[in-house]
């Protein structure tokens, strides 16, 4: 077990144990568990509890996701930053192997507590492709019709790769997605 020095360093510990049993199914003894670190320690960097921990999960990924795929979309060479879009969002998700915390945060209790942070992480992917879309030649009602179907293409095929336990899916989704944009930049 790494030896955690900082918050950051358990945040992608966190994330896992998440990722596996949900807001709801994460208690603190599988939190201690999993990330082999006592109840005191987990306290002393998450005065807050559970929610403080979800919270700095939640907001560790939005930062990589503004970091490598929404700034690339917005301020990047369009048809370069939506084909590192297709990339990173495959290695992201471990070609669908690895759920989306943001996206199974939202389909259960969790969405309430923490709709701001949710909402906006979709949002703003949305956004950041519908304006790259645009950049490429699409016009704003296409793009914003492409944007979103492409976002809710990658939350699809990830459920249903998992539910199939068939990374093939997923991977081929994408290949199709990121065909049918392609061919609305012509």
């Amino acid at each position: 077990m790494k030896t955690v020095y900082e918050r950051a360093d358990i945040v992608p510990l966190l994330a896992e144990v998440f990722r596996e049993f949900g807001y709801e199914g994460t208690s603190l003894s599988r939190i201690t568990e999993r990330t082999g670190m006592g109840k005191g320690s987990l306290y002393h960097f998450f005065p807050g509890g559970k929610e403080e921990m979800a919270a700095a999960v939640l907001a560790d990924v939005d930062a990589w996701f503004e970091h490598a795929i929404y700034q690339p979309l917005r301020k990047g060479d369009a048809r370069e930053a939506i084909a590192a879009m297709w990339v990173n969002v495959d290695e992201y998700f471990r070609s669908g192997g690895r759920i989306c915390l943001v996206g199974a945060f939202a389909l259960d209790e969790t969405r309430a507590r923490f709709s701001a942070a949710i909402g906006d992480y979709f949002l703003r992917w949305i956004d950041a492709l519908r304006s790259a879309l645009m950049r490429a030649g699409c016009p704003r009602e296409e793009a914003q019709l492409f944007a979103e179907e492409a976002v809710a293409g990658i939350q699809g095929a990830l459920v249903l790769s998992r539910a199939l336990d068939d990374k093939r899916l997923f991977i081929r989704s994408l290949k199709a997605l990121a065909k049918r944009l392609e061919a609305a930049m012509q």
